[in-house]
């Protein structure tokens, strides 16, 4: 009887792997919802790109979402999937533990978004299309280390550009 059982359960875990569909796994590697590109630049000298150091971003009022970065000229943070905007906190010297020197410049993004179907085992992916007439707001609080921000692609679709310079 034990016999029987075994087989019968071998046999219905080699169909069940038969019958897999090209759907039912989601290869590694599959497009996923992009995230913003940022670089930044030398905004004495605009064409240079310039390295951030311990930079936090992090969404307000939020401890679980935040990204520490030092010394990068590229960083990469999410966008709100289920908002058409999304304000982070840009903190230039917030990664480190003394906050006395912590300077926040609030940054919102304004977009549209647009699900992709990608296929029944990977779900969908959003994608993002920054606002053309006001696509990206900063909280201007008087000591602002961001000086200018320029959008360089306004379509966030993939990985593969930069989608926003910012110069300090």
């Amino acid at each position: 009887m034990k016999k029987i059982v075994f087989i019968t359960l071998s046999l219905l875990l080699a169909v069940s792997f038969w019958n897999c569909e090209k759907d039912d796994i989601c290869p590694e590697g599959t497009p996923v919802t992009p995230r913003l590109i940022i670089e930044f630049y030398d905004a004495a000298n605009p064409t240079v790109l310039k390295n951030v150091s311990n930079l936090k971003v992090m969404a307000p009022n939020s401890t679980d979402n935040r990204f520490s970065f030092n010394n990068v000229s590229k960083i990469e943070v999410p966008l709100e999937t289920s908002a058409n905007v999304t304000t982070l906190n840009f903190i230039q010297n917030g990664s480190n533990t003394d906050t006395s020197d912590d300077n926040l410049d609030a940054l919102t993004f304004n977009y549209q978004s647009t699900d992709e179907y990608i296929s029944r085992a990977c779900g969908f992916k959003t994608l993002f299309y920054l606002n053309t007439t006001n696509p990206v707001e900063v909280t201007n609080d008087g000591s602002n280390w961001i000086q200018d921000i320029i959008v360089n692609q306004p379509n966030i679709v993939n990985e593969n550009e930069v989608h926003v310079k910012i110069y300090f």
